[in-house]
């Protein structure tokens, strides 16, 4: 392993070894790629730059939230605005980043190059410091984040000349809930926040990085607006990303989102039983197209090297604070059969010493 890869914070997804035939460590949407997105992607013009201040993109965008163009950034992907935000937290005085029990590596990366100190929800302070982290539903257990309730609270208690507080929900996991709440359900929080969107995931086109966030209302926040477009660099999000994102706001788009989520949750519902099968313990509770197991003794390195040479690839969870747990995106049948297959091909002595 390189000096560069080591440095890297652990992502599901393609590695050295190339992309796994049966992926399910990326929560990408294993229906996708939605087609109308992709021929997009396809037919983009990359022979010029895209308008520096997306003017049409944020008002499509804009018009998909209910909210004005003035209140969407762009950004080059999710994790581009994460770092961007917390550089912003930092000019603003912020000392500190309260983050979920177990989230995003990009999060606590972008906090501690920054020298910030990390916070989790039952550390004392957290509830007031510069830069404040929730994802609903949350990575990897896939699980509702408490924080949105502790901020209806923090907000209606804020002493108005207190330091400004920078609230950021996740909304990466939103689009792919499969417990029937609308995926839009997020913006009806009494906290203000920022939301941030990274359509890439419910259309599966991950590798177009593309992404925004909705600034909350409030004119004092367009000050916060105008701060993060001075940390932005030019042209942020290039001529594919942008149209992805004009493909997102297209009622063919969510329309073909909707009827994916139906075939995701009856994947989920055989994924599920699968792991019953192979006596791997669930983590309850996911709201999304994917949740955390535990196979008995715990998923070794000898186990995930076994199955990546099998052509499978899972997310073991110990850089979310779950070592031996790993995290399953829910994929077709044909890939859990595969898995099943695989995980039963183990060397005997293997499944011994899980014993």
């Amino acid at each position: 392993m390189s000096v560069f890869s080591e440095a890297l914070p652990p992502h599901g997804g393609p590695d050295a070894a190339g992309v796994p035939l049966h992926d399910f460590s990326t929560n990408s949407n294993a229906c996708g790629p939605c087609p109308e997105a992709l021929r997009a992607v396809q037919q983009a013009d990359a022979t010029c730059y895209p308008d520096p201040a997306y003017t049409a993109l944020r008002e499509s965008l804009g018009a998909l939230h209910g909210v004005a163009p003035e209140r969407i950034v762009l950004a080059g992907s999710a994790s581009e605005f994460i770092h961007r935000i917390t550089a912003l937290a930092a000019q603003q005085g912020a000392r500190a980043v309260a983050l979920p029990a177990h989230c995003y590596g990009d999060y606590p990366q972008a906090a501690q190059a920054r020298g910030l100190a990390l916070l989790r929800p039952t550390d004392a302070g957290s509830a007031s410091v510069g830069l404040q982290w929730a994802c609903e539903p949350g990575s990897p257990q896939g699980l509702a984040d408490p924080a949105l309730g502790l901020w209806v609270q923090a907000a209606a208690d804020a002493d108005p000349a207190a330091p400004p507080v920078l609230r950021v929900l996740d909304c990466a996991y939103a689009p792919l809930r499969l417990d029937g709440v609308a995926w839009s359900g997020p913006s009806a929080t009494s906290a203000p926040c920022w939301q941030l969107w990274t359509p890439n995931k419910a259309l599966g086109l991950t590798g177009v990085r593309a992404a925004y966030a909705v600034a909350p209302p409030g004119s004092e926040v367009q000050a916060q607006v105008q701060a993060l477009a001075a940390l932005a660099p030019s042209w942020p999000v290039g001529a594919h990303g942008v149209a992805m994102l004009q493909a997102w706001v297209q009622p063919g788009a969510q329309r073909w989102r909707a009827a994916s989520l139906v075939t995701l949750a009856a994947w989920k519902q055989r994924q599920l039983a699968l792991c019953e099968r192979l006596g791997w313990a669930v983590q309850g509770g996911s709201l999304a197209n994917y949740f955390c197991a535990l196979p008995p003794g715990g998923m070794h390195e000898r186990d995930g090297a076994h199955l990546r040479a099998a052509g499978i690839k899972l997310r073991e969870c110990t850089s979310f604070g779950l070592p031996g747990w790993v995290r399953l995106g829910v994929r077709s049948p044909a890939a859990q059969q595969a898995l099943e297959m695989a995980w039963r091909a183990r060397a005997p002595s293997a499944e011994k010493k899980d014993v």
